[in-house]
């Protein structure tokens, strides 16, 4: 058996994980980078893009996430998302439609639309497309 370590993902809305697992792979505002049992303490900002869980099982789970912090400490790791959606929980023709208008509103010249917060739902978009092309 695997040497294990305990994950949570919390996201403000609910747990969308509490479970041993063999490993974790987190898009780290700095890089990407990879948790294994035993790690060192650890604190880090998390960037939007793709959280790779390998369970106790050795199953692949991935989440689109946008965003937030994560933490080890003895063997157990916390990810505090502003957001964590399961791939295969994604609708992908709502993150189609969200792509399509957060495009549109970048393409607009009007003074009313805050550009930053356009570019952020197009990125989340992108995410959520690619966690379930890869999922």
């Amino acid at each position: 058996m695997a040497n294990l370590f305990s994950l949570e993902i919390v996201t403000p809305e609910r747990v969308e994980f509490n479970a041993a697992v063999q490993s974790v792979t987190c898009p780290g505002v700095e890089g990407r980078f990879q948790i294994l049992h035993n790690h060192a303490p650890f604190l880090s900002s998390l960037g939007v893009g793709i959280l790779k869980v390998i369970d106790e099982a050795g199953e692949t789970l991935l989440y689109a996430i946008s965003g937030g912090v994560a933490q080890v400490y003895q063997n157990e790791m916390r990810v505090l998302a502003d957001t964590a959606e399961r791939s295969d929980r994604i609708d992908i023709e709502r993150a189609r439609r969200a792509r399509e208008r957060a495009e549109q509103r970048l393409r607009e010249r009007d003074e009313e639309i805050d550009h930053d917060r356009a570019r952020f739902a197009l990125m989340r978009a992108i995410n959520r497309m690619k966690a379930v092309e890869r999922g």
